[in-house]
Protein backbone atom coordinates (compact mmCIF):
# COMPACT_ATOMS: atom_id res chain seq x y z
CA UNK A 1 0.00 0.00 0.00
CA UNK A 2 2.92 2.27 0.80
CA UNK A 3 4.28 1.80 -2.76
CA UNK A 4 0.89 2.60 -4.26
CA UNK A 5 0.62 5.78 -2.20
CA UNK A 6 4.13 6.89 -3.21
CA UNK A 7 3.36 6.25 -6.87
CA UNK A 8 0.12 8.25 -6.64
CA UNK A 9 1.92 11.16 -5.00
CA UNK A 10 4.57 11.08 -7.72
CA UNK A 11 1.94 11.13 -10.50
CA UNK A 12 0.07 13.98 -8.81
CA UNK A 13 3.28 16.03 -8.45
CA UNK A 14 4.10 15.45 -12.14
CA UNK A 15 0.63 16.63 -13.16
CA UNK A 16 0.97 19.81 -11.05
CA UNK A 17 4.40 20.57 -12.56
CA UNK A 18 2.98 20.07 -16.09
CA UNK A 19 0.10 22.47 -15.37
CA UNK A 20 2.48 25.13 -14.05
CA UNK A 21 4.77 24.82 -17.06
CA UNK A 22 1.84 25.00 -19.53
CA UNK A 23 0.54 28.21 -17.93
CA UNK A 24 3.83 30.08 -17.38
CA UNK A 25 6.04 28.99 -20.27
CA UNK A 26 4.13 30.71 -23.23
CA UNK A 27 4.26 34.06 -21.41
CA UNK A 28 7.93 33.62 -20.77
CA UNK A 29 8.55 32.67 -24.42
CA UNK A 30 6.58 35.66 -25.74
CA UNK A 31 8.39 37.98 -23.35
CA UNK A 32 11.75 36.59 -24.38
CA UNK A 33 10.86 36.89 -28.10
CA UNK A 34 9.88 40.58 -27.83
CA UNK A 35 12.85 42.60 -29.10
CA UNK A 36 14.14 45.40 -26.95
CA UNK A 37 13.37 48.75 -28.67
CA UNK A 38 16.46 50.40 -29.99
CA UNK A 39 17.11 53.99 -29.00
CA UNK A 40 15.98 56.51 -31.66
CA UNK A 41 18.78 58.00 -33.69
CA UNK A 42 19.59 61.70 -33.44
CA UNK A 43 18.59 62.27 -37.08
CA UNK A 44 15.17 60.61 -36.59
CA UNK A 45 14.56 62.62 -33.44
CA UNK A 46 15.31 65.83 -35.31
CA UNK A 47 12.66 65.01 -37.96
CA UNK A 48 9.90 64.41 -35.42
CA UNK A 49 7.27 67.13 -35.71
CA UNK A 50 7.16 69.32 -32.63
CA UNK A 51 3.63 70.65 -32.19
CA UNK A 52 4.44 72.68 -29.09
CA UNK A 53 6.64 75.21 -30.95
CA UNK A 54 5.26 76.60 -34.20
CA UNK A 55 5.47 79.51 -36.61
CA UNK A 56 2.43 80.73 -38.57
CA UNK A 57 2.91 82.52 -41.92
CA UNK A 58 1.07 83.43 -45.11
CA UNK A 59 2.28 83.62 -48.67
CA UNK A 60 0.73 85.35 -51.67
CA UNK A 61 1.55 85.18 -55.37
CA UNK A 62 0.09 86.71 -58.53
CA UNK A 63 0.37 85.54 -62.12
CA UNK A 64 -0.60 88.17 -64.69
CA UNK A 65 -2.03 86.60 -67.85
CA UNK A 66 -3.11 88.04 -71.19
CA UNK A 67 -6.74 86.96 -71.75
CA UNK A 68 -7.65 84.62 -74.59
CA UNK A 69 -11.44 84.78 -74.14
CA UNK A 70 -13.99 87.59 -73.90
CA UNK A 71 -17.60 87.50 -72.75
CA UNK A 72 -19.76 90.29 -74.14
CA UNK A 73 -23.33 90.82 -72.97
CA UNK A 74 -25.37 93.14 -75.18
CA UNK A 75 -28.91 94.28 -74.52
CA UNK A 76 -31.74 95.08 -76.91
CA UNK A 77 -34.48 97.09 -75.22
CA UNK A 78 -37.74 97.53 -77.16
CA UNK A 79 -41.00 99.37 -76.41
CA UNK A 80 -44.46 98.82 -77.89
CA UNK A 81 -48.16 99.39 -77.33
CA UNK A 82 -48.97 95.70 -76.98
CA UNK A 83 -47.05 92.54 -76.01
CA UNK A 84 -47.27 91.26 -79.60
CA UNK A 85 -45.95 94.51 -81.05
CA UNK A 86 -43.02 94.82 -78.66
CA UNK A 87 -42.15 91.14 -79.10
CA UNK A 88 -42.13 91.43 -82.88
CA UNK A 89 -40.01 94.58 -82.76
CA UNK A 90 -37.51 93.06 -80.35
CA UNK A 91 -37.25 89.79 -82.28
CA UNK A 92 -36.55 91.68 -85.50
CA UNK A 93 -33.74 93.68 -83.89
CA UNK A 94 -32.20 90.63 -82.21
CA UNK A 95 -32.27 88.78 -85.53
CA UNK A 96 -30.32 91.59 -87.25
CA UNK A 97 -27.79 91.74 -84.43
CA UNK A 98 -27.17 87.99 -84.37
CA UNK A 99 -26.90 87.76 -88.15
CA UNK A 100 -24.24 90.50 -88.15
CA UNK A 101 -22.30 88.84 -85.32
CA UNK A 102 -22.31 85.46 -87.05
CA UNK A 103 -20.84 87.18 -90.12
CA UNK A 104 -17.71 87.85 -88.04
CA UNK A 105 -17.05 84.07 -87.97
CA UNK A 106 -18.51 83.61 -84.50
CA UNK A 107 -20.13 80.21 -84.08
CA UNK A 108 -23.78 79.80 -83.09
CA UNK A 109 -22.79 77.83 -79.96
CA UNK A 110 -20.99 80.93 -78.69
CA UNK A 111 -24.13 83.11 -78.85
CA UNK A 112 -26.94 82.65 -76.34
CA UNK A 113 -29.80 84.51 -74.67
CA UNK A 114 -28.92 85.18 -71.03
CA UNK A 115 -31.92 87.31 -70.08
CA UNK A 116 -35.40 87.96 -71.47
CA UNK A 117 -37.86 90.11 -69.51
CA UNK A 118 -41.17 91.65 -70.63
CA UNK A 119 -42.92 94.12 -68.35
CA UNK A 120 -45.82 96.58 -68.52
CA UNK A 121 -45.30 100.35 -68.59
CA UNK A 122 -47.70 102.39 -66.46
CA UNK A 123 -48.82 105.99 -66.91
CA UNK A 124 -47.10 106.96 -63.65
CA UNK A 125 -45.90 105.42 -60.41
CA UNK A 126 -49.34 105.29 -58.72
CA UNK A 127 -51.36 104.44 -61.80
CA UNK A 128 -52.59 100.99 -62.78
CA UNK A 129 -53.24 102.10 -66.35
CA UNK A 130 -50.87 100.33 -68.76
CA UNK A 131 -49.65 102.53 -71.60
CA UNK A 132 -47.36 99.98 -73.22
CA UNK A 133 -44.83 97.17 -72.77
CA UNK A 134 -41.05 96.86 -72.68
CA UNK A 135 -38.74 93.95 -73.39
CA UNK A 136 -35.21 93.56 -72.02
CA UNK A 137 -33.36 91.00 -74.11
CA UNK A 138 -29.71 90.28 -73.31
CA UNK A 139 -27.50 88.09 -75.49
CA UNK A 140 -24.15 86.70 -74.39
CA UNK A 141 -21.32 86.30 -76.90
CA UNK A 142 -18.18 84.30 -76.19
CA UNK A 143 -15.24 85.50 -78.25
CA UNK A 144 -12.31 83.19 -78.86
CA UNK A 145 -10.52 85.99 -80.69
CA UNK A 146 -10.45 88.77 -78.12
CA UNK A 147 -9.14 91.35 -80.61
CA UNK A 148 -12.66 91.34 -82.17
CA UNK A 149 -14.28 92.76 -79.03
CA UNK A 150 -14.57 96.36 -80.26
CA UNK A 151 -15.78 95.26 -83.71
CA UNK A 152 -18.54 93.08 -82.24
CA UNK A 153 -19.84 95.87 -79.99
CA UNK A 154 -19.77 98.50 -82.75
CA UNK A 155 -21.48 96.22 -85.28
CA UNK A 156 -24.16 95.16 -82.78
CA UNK A 157 -25.05 98.81 -82.09
CA UNK A 158 -25.24 99.52 -85.81
CA UNK A 159 -27.85 96.74 -86.11
CA UNK A 160 -30.02 97.90 -83.22
CA UNK A 161 -28.46 96.85 -79.90
CA UNK A 162 -28.75 99.70 -77.40
CA UNK A 163 -27.09 98.42 -74.21
CA UNK A 164 -23.65 97.10 -73.22
CA UNK A 165 -24.46 95.07 -70.12
CA UNK A 166 -21.02 93.61 -69.48
CA UNK A 167 -17.61 93.00 -71.09
CA UNK A 168 -15.42 90.53 -69.27
CA UNK A 169 -12.04 89.05 -70.24
CA UNK A 170 -10.78 85.72 -68.96
CA UNK A 171 -8.38 82.88 -69.71
CA UNK A 172 -9.31 79.39 -70.82
CA UNK A 173 -6.32 78.04 -68.84
CA UNK A 174 -7.32 79.32 -65.43
CA UNK A 175 -6.53 75.98 -63.74
CA UNK A 176 -3.00 75.99 -65.11
CA UNK A 177 -2.19 79.52 -63.95
CA UNK A 178 -3.96 79.08 -60.62
CA UNK A 179 -1.86 76.00 -59.87
CA UNK A 180 1.21 78.01 -60.80
CA UNK A 181 0.22 80.86 -58.48
CA UNK A 182 -0.59 78.40 -55.68
CA UNK A 183 2.84 76.78 -55.98
CA UNK A 184 4.53 80.18 -55.85
CA UNK A 185 2.47 81.20 -52.82
CA UNK A 186 3.37 78.04 -50.91
CA UNK A 187 7.04 78.52 -51.72
CA UNK A 188 6.81 82.10 -50.49
CA UNK A 189 5.21 80.97 -47.22
CA UNK A 190 7.87 78.31 -46.70
CA UNK A 191 10.68 80.81 -47.31
CA UNK A 192 9.08 83.30 -44.93
CA UNK A 193 8.73 80.63 -42.21
CA UNK A 194 12.39 79.65 -42.62
CA UNK A 195 13.55 83.25 -42.35
CA UNK A 196 11.48 83.87 -39.21
CA UNK A 197 12.65 80.63 -37.60
CA UNK A 198 16.31 81.40 -38.25
CA UNK A 199 15.89 84.85 -36.73
CA UNK A 200 14.60 83.15 -33.58
CA UNK A 201 17.47 80.64 -33.57
CA UNK A 202 15.43 77.66 -34.78
CA UNK A 203 14.68 75.69 -37.94
CA UNK A 204 11.36 74.77 -39.53
CA UNK A 205 10.16 71.20 -39.36
CA UNK A 206 7.07 69.60 -40.83
CA UNK A 207 3.95 71.43 -41.99
CA UNK A 208 1.15 71.18 -39.43
CA UNK A 209 -1.60 73.14 -41.17
CA UNK A 210 -2.32 74.65 -44.61
CA UNK A 211 -5.28 76.70 -45.83
CA UNK A 212 -5.68 78.31 -49.25
CA UNK A 213 -7.70 81.08 -50.81
CA UNK A 214 -7.48 81.78 -54.55
CA UNK A 215 -9.29 84.18 -56.85
CA UNK A 216 -8.77 86.17 -60.02
CA UNK A 217 -9.83 89.56 -61.28
CA UNK A 218 -9.51 91.77 -64.32
CA UNK A 219 -6.47 94.00 -63.89
CA UNK A 220 -6.70 96.25 -66.94
CA UNK A 221 -9.03 99.14 -66.08
CA UNK A 222 -9.51 97.83 -62.55
CA UNK A 223 -10.56 100.83 -60.47
CA UNK A 224 -10.26 99.03 -57.15
CA UNK A 225 -6.47 98.76 -57.31
CA UNK A 226 -5.89 101.73 -59.57
CA UNK A 227 -3.10 103.92 -58.23
CA UNK A 228 -1.84 101.30 -55.77
CA UNK A 229 1.52 99.58 -55.91
CA UNK A 230 0.70 95.99 -56.80
CA UNK A 231 3.92 94.71 -55.19
CA UNK A 232 2.72 95.85 -51.76
CA UNK A 233 -0.38 93.72 -51.50
CA UNK A 234 1.11 90.65 -53.22
CA UNK A 235 3.62 90.29 -50.35
CA UNK A 236 6.05 87.98 -52.08
CA UNK A 237 5.79 87.22 -55.78
CA UNK A 238 4.45 88.63 -59.03
CA UNK A 239 4.96 86.91 -62.35
CA UNK A 240 3.88 87.91 -65.84
CA UNK A 241 2.95 84.93 -67.99
CA UNK A 242 4.01 85.11 -71.62
CA UNK A 243 1.33 86.30 -74.02
CA UNK A 244 0.24 83.62 -76.51
CA UNK A 245 1.91 84.25 -79.85
CA UNK A 246 -1.34 83.58 -81.73
CA UNK A 247 -3.14 86.43 -80.01
CA UNK A 248 -2.61 89.97 -81.21
CA UNK A 249 -2.96 92.72 -78.59
CA UNK A 250 -5.71 95.28 -78.94
CA UNK A 251 -4.72 98.31 -80.98
CA UNK A 252 -3.95 101.63 -79.31
CA UNK A 253 -7.04 103.30 -80.82
CA UNK A 254 -9.43 100.56 -79.66
CA UNK A 255 -12.05 101.74 -77.13
CA UNK A 256 -11.74 98.44 -75.26
CA UNK A 257 -8.46 97.66 -73.49
CA UNK A 258 -7.92 94.01 -72.56
CA UNK A 259 -5.15 94.61 -70.05
CA UNK A 260 -4.25 91.48 -68.08
CA UNK A 261 -6.01 89.05 -65.80
CA UNK A 262 -4.36 88.76 -62.40
CA UNK A 263 -4.67 85.26 -60.96
CA UNK A 264 -3.87 85.42 -57.27
CA UNK A 265 -3.30 82.66 -54.74
CA UNK A 266 -2.87 83.04 -51.01
CA UNK A 267 -1.98 80.35 -48.50
CA UNK A 268 -1.66 80.27 -44.71
CA UNK A 269 0.59 77.63 -43.18
CA UNK A 270 1.78 76.55 -39.76
CA UNK A 271 5.22 74.94 -39.45
CA UNK A 272 6.61 73.05 -36.47
CA UNK A 273 9.95 74.24 -35.15
CA UNK A 274 12.95 72.06 -34.38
Amino acid sequence: MKHISTFANTVLAAILILIVLTTWLPGFTAHAATPTPEPQSTEESANVCNTSRTVQVSGTAVVNVSPDRALIQLGVQSNGKSPKEVQSRNASTISRVMKAIKALDIEVKDISTSQYVIEPLYEDYDSLHIKGYRIYNVISITLREVNKTSDVIALAFEKGANQVVNVEFYTSELRRYRDQAREMAMKAASEKAGALAQTAGADTGCVLYISENSWSYFNGWNWWYKGNNQNLWTQNAVQNAAQPSSESPSSADSPVSMGQISIRAEVSATFGLK
